[in-house]
């Protein structure tokens, strides 16, 4: 699968003529580079209402990147650049998902948290039932884990304050189902009661959370339930409704979910060790806590798909830089 690769205004001439689809899409390409140093960043309205449906990943490759976010691309990066071969490989290996997340985050920017976490587990159910999910399911065995020892999540109130723990540090801290729903009731109770004015998220262990626990990963009896499911019991929407009050430390590997709902406070702090990725891609799906929500929020959606499909790790003084912690500790 070779990506399209065209200058800039052929592209906006593509646009302009409404042949999107059948010159491009119609290639099979799964991503169009295009060189984006002549090009305006915004869109005019046409432009902007078909790029949206283009089931593609659009990749901007100018000169010098730096603070660029323009409307036509998903991602921006340098040409020569390892990220940009990354960036191409995982969309060659993992089409579906690649594109998905491109897509979904072409609109996340407008959308409210609870819209957004509506499109993103729907699209994460869709990828679930698809063949990229299944192939990495069919590669990854199941693991039967002895309990731990102690709930998975522990809450403590000391007067306006609430401290919560992730307590599953022979996991390091992998995010169930069993951990999710202890943590939307730990924090339901900073819902209840305006009186605790600080809401304080840790991990036990050596991480604070190594994203969703693999072994739980489609055991739901089918997509549609477990969308629903997600809906019903969402953390993210718990810690977005809670910003302004909540404070999350996070250390060690950061992964997936754990940066995702991390993302929603209103002030995230980092170890200098922390590692954080978001993988999701590589497993056939797109983030599932509240990612592309989250994230773009704080870093955009140019620099969350970069994470996604072409950096896979970034350190914590990266994360600084980006704006996707707020400060550093250790």
């Amino acid at each position: 699968m070779d990506p399209v690769r065209l200058p800039g205004p052929e592209f906006l001439a593509v646009l302009d003529a409404g042949e999107a689809f059948e010159r491009i899409v119609g290639l099979e390409c799964g991503a169009v580079l295009v060189e984006g140093d002549d090009l305006p960043d915004a869109l005019t309205p046409g432009r902007q209402g078909r790029l949206a449906m283009l089931p593609a990943v659009v990749v901007a490759v100018v000169a010098e990147p730096g603070d660029r976010r323009p409307e036509w691309a998903d991602v921006v990066v340098a040409p020569g650049r390892p990220e940009l071969a990354a960036t191409l490989a995982t969309v060659e290996a993992d089409p579906l998902a690649s594109i998905t997340l491109a897509v979904l985050l072409r609109g996340a920017e407008r959308r409210s948290v609870a819209e957004g976490l509506v499109a993103e587990s729907l699209a994460y159910g869709l990828l679930q039932a698809g063949p990229e999910f299944a192939a990495w399911r069919r590669g990854v065995p199941r693991r039967e884990r002895p309990a731990g020892d102690g709930p998975p999540v522990l809450a403590e109130r000391h007067g306006a304050e609430l401290s919560i723990t992730l307590n599953r540090p022979e996991v390091l801290n992998a995010f169930d189902a069993g951990m999710r729903d202890e943590l939307v009731s730990a924090l339901q109770v900073a819902v209840a009661d305006p009186s605790v004015t600080s809401v304080v998220l840790r991990g036990a262990g050596g991480s604070f959370c190594s994203g969703g626990d693999l072994d739980e990963f489609g055991t739901r009896p089918d997509p549609a339930t477990a969308h629903l499911v997600r809906l019903q019991s969402s953390a993210g929407r718990v810690l977005a409704e809670l910003a302004d009050r909540t404070e999350v430390h996070v250390h060690g590997s950061t992964v997936g979910s754990g940066i995702e709902l991390a993302a929603f406070a209103g002030r995230v702090v980092a170890d200098r060790a922390t590692r954080i990725s978001l993988p999701e891609v590589h497993l056939g799906l797109v983030p599932g806590a509240g990612g592309t929500v989250s994230l773009p929020r704080r870093i955009g959606r140019h620099a969350t798909l970069l994470l996604a499909l072409g950096l896979g790790w970034i350190d914590a003084h990266g994360a600084l830089d980006w704006g996707l912690v707020d400060g550093l500790e250790g």
